[in-house]
């Protein structure tokens, strides 16, 4: 089951709902992956030890001068005008190219050829605990995360596919925050979304999106309410309003939030919500099998 643990705004405990999921089901085999590639932090709380690098871009196209007649034709196929013709010269702006291949493939004389434009890397390896975690890191100053996002669940999906039998218990997927694009992405193909937030007025105003992405998405969700204390009564009126399932409340504790700005996951200062954890992802299941998620 591919769960993605999301919230519309950043700093409600999304990437610490997603590790204590992680790694209450560490007893069978597990897949993390953290797609905030352009903030990355699973890795301080579950700490793996990385034994695979590879880089990850797009292929963008570089030009021939010597072949090129100036005609545009490259300009009029780019439907991201991420290349353009003046005065007869070609001029590619890789931060708008989506890597389409369009204007190589419709080039006339081709004068254009494709080169690997890196904007990150994906680097993947083994928890003590036997998790195994996969994470993007975009580039400073790169503009585009999303086909990095695709790159980390296309390999998450080859190592789905070798594993054998029995198959993986779990796919986790920590989602960048927000509701932009890499966050629809990476929701993308998931059986349920798992939305984290807080009984404060901004992060019932970023749940209202959310909850409205996941829903125009298809994807079934349930919502676990963060740091919860008194005064939380809107959030609460919304999720019966909109009829948003209440899977678990986790009170907010100084001690907690001191262990975990201490690098701790949350089930090894309280214990207990391993269990919890685990019959939350058996509660899931088993909605998704009676189709009432």
């Amino acid at each position: 089951m591919r769960v993605v643990v999301a919230s519309g705004k950043g700093g409600t405990g999304k990437t610490t709902i997603a590790t204590s999921l992680a790694l209450a089901l560490d007893g069978g085999p597990v897949l993390f992956l953290d797609c905030d590639v352009e903030a990355p932090n699973a890795h301080l709380i579950l700490n793996p030890a990385f034994t695979h690098r590879e880089e990850v871009g797009i292929f963008i196209p570089s030009v021939d001068v010597g072949c090129c007649t100036g005609c545009g034709r490259c300009a009029e196929v780019c439907r991201f005008h991420a290349i353009t013709v003046v005065g007869g010269r070609v001029l590619v702006f890789p931060e708008l190219c989506h890597g389409c291949g369009s204007c190589v493939a419709n080039c006339p004389e081709t004068a254009l050829t494709e080169r690997l434009d890196v904007m990150g890397v994906l680097e993947a390896g083994a928890t003590p605990t036997g998790l195994t975690f996969a994470r993007g890191v975009l580039n400073i100053g790169e503009p585009m995360p999303v086909p990095l996002v695709r790159r980390l669940k296309r390999w998450a999906a080859a190592q789905a596919a070798t594993r054998r039998s029995p198959a993986l218990q779990a796919i986790i997927l920590d989602a960048p925050p927000g509701t932009s694009c890499p966050v629809v992405e990476t929701l993308r193909g998931a059986d349920y979304a798992l939305l984290v937030s807080e009984p404060t007025p901004f992060g019932l105003h970023d749940l209202r999106l959310m909850v409205e992405l996941v829903r125009q998405l298809g994807i079934p969700a349930g919502l676990i309410v963060n740091r919860d204390m008194p005064g939380g009564d809107a959030l609460d009126r919304y999720c019966s309003d909109v009829q948003m399932l209440v899977l678990m409340r986790i009170p907010l504790e100084r001690e907690v939030g001191a262990a975990l700005a201490a690098g701790q996951p949350l089930i090894a200062v309280r214990p207990e919500y391993a269990g919890r954890f685990r019959r939350l992802y058996g509660q899931i299941a088993q909605r998704l099998e009676r189709g009432e998620a």
